[in-house]
């Protein structure tokens, strides 16, 4: 193979690679449009839900609270077992 031989294969090489550059972006600016549409959609679901929630807090104030507090005292439980778990775990009796 001489020199000009390797500048063919090395033209054609950089065909191939830039062809496939141009491809990916294409395919990844695809799929930036589907990611944002999902996003879209996801924000919607979450306003209306977010309304849902509104509108029940309002007609139900006292189980909204003691939904809430339920809630609460269920994350502080956990929260505690796993600060108390860390502590024991290097003691010695």
């Amino acid at each position: 193979m001489d020199t000009q031989d390797v500048k063919k294969e090395i033209k054609k090489v950089k065909k191939v690679v830039n062809t496939n550059i141009a491809k990916a972006k294409e395919k990844g600016a695809e799929l930036e449009g589907v990611a944002m549409k999902e996003i879209n959609k996801i924000k919607k679901e979450m306003e209306v839900t977010s309304k849902k929630v509104e509108t029940y807090i309002k007609k139900n104030p006292e189980k909204a609270a003691m939904i809430a507090a339920g809630i609460g005292v269920a994350l502080g439980t956990v929260a505690g077992l796993f600060m108390g778990a860390g502590k024991t775990k290097g003691k010695k009796k």
